[in-house]
């Protein structure tokens, strides 16, 4: 069996010492039982997935996390072809690990992972792990590690078995990387040592191998470990095709490690860089989101540089793919292409902003928006396609729309940092440990700290904030000086106190516990240490997290109270702690304790907009951003409006049973495990009855027309007129005119306005106007037909007017001269009358009530009524 010990150790310098190799035991019981049993559910009858996942080439699983479920894309046909749902994961972040056979799934707000039988398309297990940022689980072809970053443990893992292959590889608390390049290697970075790491898969057995004792023949093949940095740089790691690049983001220096060779790349950059977890092909591109810019080494070593369009620093790392560079804009939800060059080829917009996921996979490369309802697939020839994550749903209806973004942050003022704070050192023997809290960063990332002292320069990672000086004369007294650097320069030192490097310094502590609380708060705890002899005057205790170590504080008892907030809500964390006595000589660092992840109550909800609910009577209509979950996931929301309170799980409520008219104050507050957190507040109406004011009216022989105005409080208005003895008319909320009225009748008109809450009204006193007709006879060209409109005459002739509705001499109550404009009332039928040619044939048995010596009647065959002559329009005497 090949241990790590045996391993030759490659690149320039002295080896350095091996990682560890535990015997016994797993990594850490409660993630790493829980990952084996999820995955072992997975991969049960891996024949079965090899069927189930041949005919799905070039796809690629989607996290959508407003369905909180996962869709399979078919990136040759930018179609989804299967949909699975994970139970309580709506707009959790989801860490999705997947290759042809297997697809595990890890929710960082609850730290439940779901593992999926791509035979059965069905989720065969889910349980819970440690949430947050810590824990990731690394995937290549049948091989499987957990990567527990915190605790600086990797193991391998047999799917078949649920069995751990030989024993796990520990490194110092706080590494980073964990993914596999295309030959299969596995990539952990050591910023503690600055080192990077491979480990290559054991071979599994014919038979799947059950729990077997230690050292039975089985482990990872080799471990082959680089110098790639000094040591306490900050890295960040990206796997090739064949090897590793390792960005020293506290040096501005681009590391590969390929085919057994380091090649280092300096950068001339401002601010720190960052890489994709993977990059395909020879050019590795370094993001520097600061700057906006993008600098890409070549297989040679060369580098070119080229600028993103936009503002702001919310980048993510661009990601090679066929030729080209793809950087995504997450605040924009816009994503670049650029060429070979450098030169701007395409924009990829969006349809919402945040997170993007860019992913090469089955000569495909994936843009997952997880937020959204849509994904992009691009093609090794750059052709984009739109994908409908939610087409043809097979889970039911849409979730809630989406929130609008919050507006930016104002830009703040850009200077060189501050001071560092609390810059403290403590003795050892022939060194001294210098740590410092964070210093201002003054609006520009800081990119390292500078140590000097004792004639040595130490240049450390912006992340890491504690550095062991070594070299030093015991009994000498030295001081240290700290100083931040960033884009505009460097800051100002602060100096640590006197420490004297001695021989005799006191034993670590041993067991470190710690706890997080609802408070926010972490309490560390440890024994007393052994001080040989001397005092212990105090303990300095360290927080690691994945590729991070920082000072946490410092106590003079056996515990210590890490502040709400110091710490980042929702990522694991594990201390140690280093006794110094009362001479000022400390320790090594202890065991690392257990991991915790701080949690604090949810951050008050964004964007509340309470608004009226115009179709529903006292109701109101409640819509917020998610809140910051700090940590635990929000389980629910507290809503209160005007005094009624409901609990939700989606960021929107509808509550009625309210007043109409009703101003009410909206409350809403996130829960989560800690309890509840701060309410957000904003006020709305309830939709009111309408109110209506009239503004004129008018009127004609026939018809009124009333104008008004209407305050539809808050609600969709329907309006009417309507008077005594009509049909009411609807019309719109400004104007209507109601026909088919009595010449020169007084009316009293009411406008009525509705809406859900009910009716609003206001009248208006209007006549119509009086009809009037002009009496017509026109003389005829012969004889005497040309005289005969001129008079009255004895007999009969045109004009005549009658107390009854004949043409009776005796009733005759006169003549009047053609032209004579009479006042008309009503119609009334009698005897027929033909004009003849005097008033172009018009006969008719229909006589005319006008004002004429009274009330008496003229034939309607010698009466043309203005307005078009329409003997309808006047009511029947």
């Amino acid at each position: 069996m090949a241990t790590i010990d045996e391993v030759g150790h490659a690149g320039a310098g002295t080896p350095r010492p091996r990682p560890r190799r535990v015997r016994g035991g797993l990594v850490t019981v409660a993630t790493v039982a829980a990952l084996l049993a999820a995955m072992g559910l997975t991969l049960h009858g891996l024949g079965a997935a090899d069927n189930a996942v041949a005919n799905y080439d070039a796809s690629s699983w989607l996290w959508s996390s407003a369905r909180s479920e996962m869709a399979r894309v078919n990136g040759v046909t930018a179609r989804v072809d299967t949909r699975v749902g994970i139970p309580g994961a709506r707009r959790h972040p989801m860490q999705v690990t997947q290759t042809d056979r297997l697809l595990v799934l890890r929710d960082l707000n609850t730290g439940q992972v779901s593992s999926l039988d791509l035979a059965t398309l069905q989720i065969t297990a889910t349980t819970r792990t440690t949430p947050g940022l810590g824990v990731n689980v690394a995937l290549h072809k049948e091989a499987a590690f957990v990567v527990d970053a915190v605790q600086g443990i990797v193991r391998q893992l047999d799917p078949r078995s649920l069995s751990p292959v030989g024993e796990p590889v520990r490194y110092p608390p706080g590494i980073t990387g964990g993914s596999f390049d295309g030959e299969g290697r596995l990539w952990i970075a050591v910023p503690g040592e600055g080192t990077v790491s491979a480990i290559t898969a054991a071979a599994l057995p014919s038979a799947p191998a059950s729990a077997a004792a230690a050292g039975a023949g089985l482990s990872p093949k080799q471990v082959a470990t680089y110098d790639v940095a000094e040591a306490s740089h900050e890295l960040v790691v990206s796997t090739l095709d064949d090897g590793v690049a390792v960005l020293d983001r506290t040096a501005g220096a681009l590391v590969t490690v390929q085919g057994g060779k380091v090649r280092r790349t300096p950068l001339t950059t401002t601010a720190p860089g960052a890489l994709p977890e993977r990059t395909s092909g020879p050019d590795v591109p370094v993001t520097v989101p600061g700057e906006r810019r993008v600098h890409v080494v070549d297989g040679g070593g060369a580098v070119r540089a080229f600028t993103v369009p936009g503002t702001g620093d919310r980048l993510s790392p661009a990601v090679a793919w066929a030729g080209r560079y793809y950087c995504a804009d997450e605040a924009s939800g816009t994503v670049y292409a650029f060429d070979s060059q450098g030169r701007l080829v395409d924009t990829i917009r969006g349809r919402g902003t945040g997170p993007l996921e860019l992913e090469v996979r089955e000569n495909h490369l994936f843009i997952n928006a997880p937020e959204a309802a849509t994904a992009r697939v691009v093609d090794d020839r750059h052709q984009v396609r739109e994908v409908d994550k939610y087409a043809n749903d097979v889970l039911g209806g849409d979730p809630p729309p989406a929130p609008p973004p919050p507006p930016p942050p104002k830009k703040p003022k850009v200077g060189k940092p501050g001071a560092p704070r609390a810059v403290t050192a403590a003795a050892g023997n022939a060194q001294a440990r210098v740590s410092w809290r964070q210093a201002p960063a003054n609006g520009a990332e800081i990119t390292r700290y500078v140590v000097q002292g004792a004639g040595q320069r130490v240049q450390v990672g912006a992340n890491q904030r504690a550095v062991e000086i070594k070299g030093l004369t015991n009994g000498e007294t030295y001081r240290f000086s700290v100083h931040a650097v960033n884009a505009k320069g460097e800051g100002p030192a602060r100096t640590s106190n006197p420490v004297t490097p001695t021989a005799a310094v006191p034993d670590p502590p041993a067991g470190v516990t710690a706890r997080e609380r609802p408070d926010g708060t972490v309490l560390v705890k440890w024994p007393a240490a052994d001080g040989q002899g001397n005092r212990i005057a105090r303990y300095v205790v360290t927080a690691t997290s994945a590729g991070t170590n920082a000072p946490a504080g410092e106590s003079r008892r056996t515990e210590l109270v890490v502040p709400a907030g110091e710490l980042d809500y929702g990522t694991q964390y594990a201390f140690t702690v280093v006794a110094v006595n009362d001479r000022g000589a400390g320790s090594a660092a202890s065991p690392v304790s257990n991991t915790v992840v701080p949690y604090a109550p949810p951050e008050r909800p964004a964007d509340l907009r309470a608004t009226t609910v115009a179709d529903r009577p006292g109701t109101v209509a409640v819509q917020w951003s998610p809140a910051v979950a700090n940590g635990r996931p929000v389980t629910k929301y507290v809503v209160d409006v005007g005094g009624r309170t409901s609990e939700v799980t989606d960021p929107r409520a509808t509550v009625d049973g309210l007043g109409n008219g009703q101003n009410v104050t909206v409350k809403v507050k996130a829960v989560n495990e800690a309890g509840p957190g701060p309410e957000a507040t904003a006020t709305a109406r309830t939709v009111a009855e309408p109110r209506v004011t009239v503004t004129g009216s008018s009127a004609a022989a026939t018809s009124a027309t009333v104008t008004f105005t209407v305050d539809a409080g808050g609600g969709k208005a329907t309006c009417s007129l309507s008077t005594g003895g009509e049909p009411a008319k609807t019309g719109n909320c400004s104007s209507i005119t109601m026909t088919g009225l009595t010449p020169g009748t007084k009316y009293t008109f009411t406008v009525t306005a509705s809406n859900a809450a009910g009716k609003g009204s206001a009248t208006r006193a209007q006549p119509t106007d009086a009809l009037y007709g002009i009496a017509t006879c026109k003389n005829g060209p012969d004889g005497e037909q040309r005289t005969y409109c001129d008079r009255d005459v004895e007999g009969r002739n045109g004009n005549e007017i009658f107390k009854v509705t004949r043409q009776d001499n005796d009733q005759q109550a006169g003549w009047a001269k053609p032209g004579t404009r009479l006042k008309a009332y009503c119609r009334k039928s009698g005897e027929n009358v033909d004009s003849w040619i005097y008033n172009n044939q018009k006969q008719s048995t229909w006589w005319v009530q006008v004002a004429y010596g009274g009330r008496n009647y003229i034939p309607w065959a010698w009466l043309n009524l203005e307005g078009g002559d329409d003997i309808d329009v006047l009511p029947t005497c």
